[in-house]
């Protein structure tokens, strides 16, 4: 009884790890593709639902998060030493905000969504870029402009909020880049 439960409690850990090399679309599916998940069946579901391709989904979680369940934004430091608050509520693989959670999981019906949860967070990834394509009229193989919208908000990339915010490019930047090596990537792993 003892071995079995700690045979599980080893697997469900495992889980939760991020992948070791997450340059690699290949490695990170091969690393989490096992008894309790399937990566690359989950980004291929939600693909098929949103029309987004696997490596701009994979791309923006590998931005947001670097694939880490956990994943929040810092803390700040009062008086340059003390943690304090963090600047927003973002959380899990997606850097979901709370409210744009909460609108996912009533537009989906997925209510019991989470956002450290790999197949519910590129899910989530899938919806928002649907609703940019949608909103903005952004190409949904556009890992660019996908990702600023991602970052600014819809209403933020209507407004351009972007466009004087080089933190914001060189995050598009990053995650376009990244679409582009995890496509070639994938036409050679599965």
């Amino acid at each position: 009884m003892r071995a079995a439960a700690l045979i599980l409690l080893l697997a469900l850990a495992g889980c939760a790890s991020t992948p070791s090399n997450i340059n690699n679309v290949c490695a990170v599916f091969s690393q989490k593709d096992g008894w309790f998940g399937n990566w690359y069946s989950a980004a291929k579901r939600a693909e098929r639902t949103y029309g987004v391709p696997v490596p701009v989904l994979m791309a923006t979680i590998r931005v947001e998060s670097g694939y880490k369940a956990h994943a929040r934004p810092p803390r700040k430091k009062l008086l340059g030493f003390i943690p304090w608050k963090r600047p927003s509520s973002a959380y899990g693989y997606s850097q979901a905000l709370n409210g744009t959670w909460a609108q996912y999981k009533q537009e989906t019906g997925r209510w019991t969504a989470d956002r450290n949860s790999f197949s519910d967070a590129v899910d989530f990834v899938g919806w928002y870029h649907q609703r940019s394509h949608r909103r903005n009229g952004i190409a949904l193989n556009d890992a660019y402009n996908l990702y600023l919208a991602y970052y600014a908000g819809q209403e933020g990339y209507a407004r351009g909020t972007w466009k004087n915010n080089s933190h914001m490019k060189e995050a598009a930047g990053r995650a376009a880049s990244m679409a582009n090596s995890y496509a070639t990537q994938l036409a050679g792993c599965y």
